[in-house]
């Protein structure tokens, strides 16, 4: 016969080891926002960043369910600020948010003031979406299409406005305290590395958005985390 206080521990450690189990199986939610490099122009549905990303954390013990994408090849910020108003299938939070837009806007040569104030307000919609709190959410930088073959006859002109699109986002996430990962270096090794490139020669490879997910992965977790 067992033990009343044997059997006793066992009850307890069996229930630890269930609740454990199903604080587990309750995967954190994560919505990725953006534009182009959000959905992966141009490389497998794998082969995304977010996808990447998720993917990361889940092997490192932060389980995550797929990402949650709004974003589309060619969305201004004004693109992304409709289609968020329009996704009736948006949770009301979300454990993880990310937020990389503006490239269109530099490309179609919006005001610079409109991005700004676009950005902010997509910002802080993105900490709403987090429940409010701010250390669930990130922004990534916009990289450098000026060293892919697409951009290179305009690649200082590219590189100077991407810069001050950056700034503008570094400035934002700083004012609002939310974690920016700069990617913007990475992007500029394409032109010596083509295998950071995908086949439409100007959006990155699922390489490159390997080597993105390197760089935040860490950071995120403990973000994730808090």
């Amino acid at each position: 016969m067992l033990h009343p206080f044997k059997l006793f521990v066992g009850i307890t450690l069996c229930f630890v080891s269930l609740s454990s189990m199903a604080q587990n199986q309750t995967p954190k939610t994560y919505l990725a926002l953006g534009d182009s490099y959000t959905i992966g122009e141009s490389v497998a549905e794998n082969e995304r960043w977010p996808v990447q990303l998720a993917s990361q954390l889940t092997t490192m013990g932060i389980e995550v369910s797929s990402p949650k994408i709004i974003a589309k090849t060619g969305w201004r910020t004004d693109d992304l600020k409709k289609a968020i108003m329009d996704d009736f299938n948006l949770a009301k939070s979300y454990d993880l948010v990310s937020l990389l837009i503006g490239v269109n806007n530099q490309y179609q040569d919006r005001p610079i003031a409109e991005y700004e104030s676009d950005f902010e307000n997509l910002l802080k919609t993105a900490i709403e979406l987090a429940n409010g709190n701010r250390e669930h959410v990130f922004v990534v930088s916009i990289p450098d299409y000026g060293k892919t073959p697409f951009g290179k006859t305009k690649e200082d002109e590219i590189r100077k406005e991407i810069d001050l699109y950056n700034r503008i986002g570094k400035r934002l996430s700083k004012k609002y305290k939310v974690k920016f990962f700069n990617i913007t270096p990475i992007s500029r090794k394409a032109n010596k590395r083509p295998e950071l490139i995908a086949k439409d020669e100007l959006h990155p490879s699922g390489i490159m958005y390997t080597e993105w997910v390197e760089l935040m992965v860490e950071n995120v977790a403990k973000l994730i985390k808090k």
